[in-house]
């Protein structure tokens, strides 16, 4: 059977949030998966270096068994976009899963998807969820039903792993890890505010708020 997994595109999009979920859910067996924009055309990553592209517009979905929204500066707009958030809610009303990563799940809870549920985002926006009546997880991964949020950027990779677990397996969402070699060892213990060193905090914080 196939599996159709959307994943949003969008300006300002944060590249990593959409490739590393795409990188393992393409891998599921008889995945389906596309690209679509919000509007025509390239969408320009958040340091607009990068431009990816989709093959599909809001217009041309109307149903996904997988859902995908990434997340970055871009999400501001998408904040308040009804085009989006309507679209947002009706893929969800045919979805077997809802999924966001980094800010993407502020843009699920901007379209009502979240109220009362656990969440998480970027640890620098989890205050952020609140608004929309979700209780914000300070996790890598956080599963509400068939609701799934990731942390930042890079969490999207344990997301999606995780989702291929529920859908195909364990020994398939192995398969997977091992085949794109997701094995971490990061060089230095900064990838939290809880064990990053005090001032690179306050650093990536000004320039967060700067952006």
């Amino acid at each position: 059977m196939t599996m159709q997994i959307v994943c949003l595109l969008f300006d300002g999009v944060t590249a990593l949030d959409a490739i590393g979920p795409y990188e393992v859910l393409s891998r599921l067996p008889g995945a389906s998966f596309a690209f679509v924009t919000v509007d025509p055309g390239p969408a320009r990553t958040d340091n607009n270096v990068l431009g990816l592209v989709g093959e599909l517009t809001l217009d041309q979905v109307s149903h996904a068994d997988v859902l995908v929204v990434p997340g970055g500066p871009g999400t501001r707009r998408l904040e308040t976009d009804d085009r989006v958030l309507d679209w947002i809610r009706a893929i969800n009303d045919t979805t077997s899963w809802t999924t966001s990563v980094c800010t993407g799940s502020i843009v699920l809870g901007a379209a009502g998807l979240l109220k009362g549920l656990d969440a998480t985002t970027h640890w620098n926006e989890l205050p952020s969820l609140e608004k929309y009546g979700a209780r914000p997880v300070a996790r890598r991964v956080v599963e509400q039903g068939k609701i799934v949020t990731a942390a930042g950027v890079s969490a999207g990779i344990d997301m999606a792993l995780v989702l291929a677990a529920r859908i195909a397996g364990d020994v398939v969402a192995q398969a997977i890890q091992l085949g794109i070699e997701y094995d971490p060892q990061p060089p230095f213990a900064a990838g939290s505010p809880a064990s990053a060193p005090a001032e690179v905090v306050g650093l990536v914080r000004e320039v967060l708020s700067a952006s």
